[in-house]
């Protein structure tokens, strides 16, 4: 059977993975001085913000309604291209699970892959370019191995989240072909990309909390 994520479960991980991005304000905005223009953390956080705001309303909705929700928020909210990718990937997500009562194993995989595509297809990038699709892709591409071969849900939750951890990393060594980093001398190299360090926030926090619930 699995885990089952409801519309409530869903915005608990979101009240959650705020707290994370908040905390780490000055962490995730030295990042972005780095190679862009300090602004990542703000736009990120005041999308979440919102949605933790609006979590009462939201997690009323069906699973697929607050996703939809969750995608509009993030797209009036967050300023940049974030709130673009961030909004197509949820409207996308909640088109994967229409009908869907709960999220389960396969749901929330569903729900991973439908992100990565939208972000890929709106933002003309991909893994390799030093941005979130470099945490979410190895994440997805992890989960996919762990339902091939039905290890548990505790072993699943720390596999997905190890690979969105280290894709983060593995940001430090890309050079940069989109954004401001693109301009450097060096594109960005030997630095983290914040976009991906935010995404493996959320992976990693939407993984605990599954974890925890088991």
């Amino acid at each position: 059977m699995g885990f089952q994520l409801t519309a409530s479960d869903y915005m608990e991980y979101i009240e959650r993975a705020y707290q994370k991005i908040h905390e780490n304000q000055d962490y995730v905005t030295q990042l972005d001085l780095a190679t862009g223009d300090g602004d990542h953390w703000s736009n990120i956080n005041m999308g979440f913000e919102k949605l933790v705001q609006e979590a009462n309303r939201l997690k009323t909705l069906s699973i697929s309604e607050e996703l939809k929700e969750i995608g509009k928020i993030m797209m009036s909210v967050i300023g940049g291209s974030s709130g673009v990718l961030y909004g197509s990937a949820y409207l996308a997500a909640a088109k994967t699970v229409s009908g869907k009562e709960t999220l389960g194993r396969k749901e929330l995989l569903d729900v991973l892959e439908a992100m990565l595509e939208a972000i890929i297809s709106r933002g003309q990038a991909q893994e390799g370019f030093k941005t979130m699709i470099d945490s979410l892709a190895p994440a997805v591409r992890e989960y996919k191995e762990c339902l091939e071969k039905n290890v548990n849900d505790q072993e699943l939750c720390a596999r997905v989240e190890k690979a969105a951890k280290d894709g983060a990393e593995n940001t430090k060594n890309m050079e940069a072909v989109r954004g401001r980093a693109t301009y450097q001398a060096n594109k960005g190299v030997g630095h983290l990309d914040p976009g991906a360090i935010t995404m493996s926030y959320q992976i990693c926090t939407l993984m605990d909390y599954i974890a925890q619930k088991l």
